[in-house]
């Protein structure tokens, strides 16, 4: 129950992501909770693969919410999301939704 009550406030609250398209313009924004072990599970078991991009997709999916709490996607679109979108969007999103800060340019000096 500490542990519970402790983080209790981070659980509620959301960050805010804005897709962009190529010439910098907002074209929907996403919201997303933290991650739980759950959460991480449940995509693995819906994605019925061990294939990291495949899980990743599907837990965006189940992530995503739009700004009312509604969902923003639906479990069945990952697929499409992987067939039709620049990889390089999902991408960006996925990072965002794992709090993972990339810095390409040091990246590719390492």
């Amino acid at each position: 129950d500490v542990l519970l009550g402790a983080f209790q406030d981070e659980m509620v609250s959301r960050r805010k992501f804005e897709v962009k398209n190529s010439k910098d313009k907002v074209v929907t924004t996403l919201y997303f909770k933290p991650i739980t072990r759950y959460a991480r599970v449940k995509a693995q078991q819906m994605a019925n693969s061990d294939d990291a991009l495949i899980i990743s997709t599907q837990l965006l999916c189940q992530m995503a919410e739009k700004e009312d709490g509604t969902p923003a996607f639906d479990m069945s679109d990952a697929p499409m999301l992987q067939r039709q979108l620049p990889e390089k969007v999902l991408n960006e999103i996925e990072l965002f939704l794992n709090d993972i800060t990339l810095d390409i340019d040091t990246a590719k000096k390492e």
